[in-house]
């Protein structure tokens, strides 16, 4: 084998096995309690949450897609906003509807976050999710269509850190033919590198 079918090899042989580490922590955090953030913990967060101002001012619960309100109500998010403010299940935000009825939002209180590479697919029915630490996430459309992202890229979602989500969002897309070029460029920088410690 040459150097480059070796370094290619290896190169999955590592994605492999960080793929299984993710799933086995996955698989810790769930036994230890970490869970998944269900609705029942959107709702539960939300419900001390305050609305005031008879009704102008709202506070909620981004659920990955909405918000939910102390009463329980889902307060639609526009997806740019979600997509650009990169908003997580568990964010705080704050709703303020204008006399004009338009609903105004405000990212109020974050959660800890952390980000993960994963591989957009697009399932039987026609959604598109990113597979990482193996498990599907579901996420905005409208993240992908800014990216033009498509099935086989790769791509960098922000999740909450220290609870299992059922949707993320979208950081960055490596798009699935750049991501070969960098390893081929990668892999040529490394074997002219080479050359060069020999020629010394």
């Amino acid at each position: 084998m040459d150097n480059i079918s070796n370094i290619a090899l290896i190169a999955q042989m590592i994605e492999s096995a960080e793929k299984n580490i993710q799933s086995a922590r996955q698989l810790l955090r769930e036994m230890m309690g970490g869970g998944v953030v269900s609705n029942a913990d959107i709702m539960k967060k939300a419900q001390v949450l305050s609305v005031s101002e008879g009704g102008k001012i709202i506070e909620g619960v981004f659920d990955g897609q909405n918000m939910i309100g102390p009463d329980s109500k889902q307060y639609p998010v526009p997806s740019n906003y979600a997509s650009k403010s990169k908003l997580v299940e568990g964010d705080v935000l704050k709703l303020t509807i204008a006399e004009d009825g338009s609903f105004i939002y405000k990212q109020i209180g974050p959660v800890e976050r952390r980000k993960v590479l994963g591989n957009l697919v697009q399932d039987e029915k026609g959604e598109y999710k990113v597979v990482a630490e193996g498990k599907p996430f579901k996420v905005l459309l409208a993240s992908l269509t800014y990216f033009k992202a498509e099935p086989g890229d790769q791509v960098t979602i922000v999740l909450p850190k220290d609870k299992d989500a059922n949707w993320g969002a979208v950081e960055n897309v490596i798009k699935a033919g750049e991501a070969a070029a960098n390893m081929a460029s990668v892999s040529r920088n490394d074997s002219s590198d080479e050359t060069e410690l020999e020629e010394l």
